[in-house]
């Protein structure tokens, strides 16, 4: 499977985070669509950098940064969706509107 294969998954991973993220009204659900988005762009990152990047290490260095930038939201999203849910008994974001003011 060369170039092409990784970017047709890529493609489809990111395509079915975003569809998850627009039809989920759960908080926690929604973040992990977030990550498979954050995912598949990285899928497709290191897919370049291993059959087109003529070796070159900044496709992966970018990569790893990619990584470390979806593990500090997912740590930092999770936790304010906790505190949410604690709060208000309910990980549903419709109800969580009074939060605008």
């Amino acid at each position: 499977m060369g170039l092409t294969g990784y970017l047709v998954v890529s493609i489809l991973l990111f395509g079915i985070g975003a569809f998850g993220f627009l039809a989920r009204r759960n908080a926690i659900l929604m973040l992990i669509c977030i990550e498979l988005m954050l995912n598949a762009v990285n899928l497709s990152l290191v897919a370049f950098n291993a059959f087109g990047g003529q070796g070159e290490v900044t496709g992966a260095i970018f990569a790893l940064m990619i990584m470390a930038v979806a593990a500090a939201e997912a740590t930092v999203g999770l936790a304010l969706v906790m505190a949410i849910i604690r709060t208000r008994q309910t990980a549903e974001v419709d109800e969580y509107s009074d939060l605008k003011e």
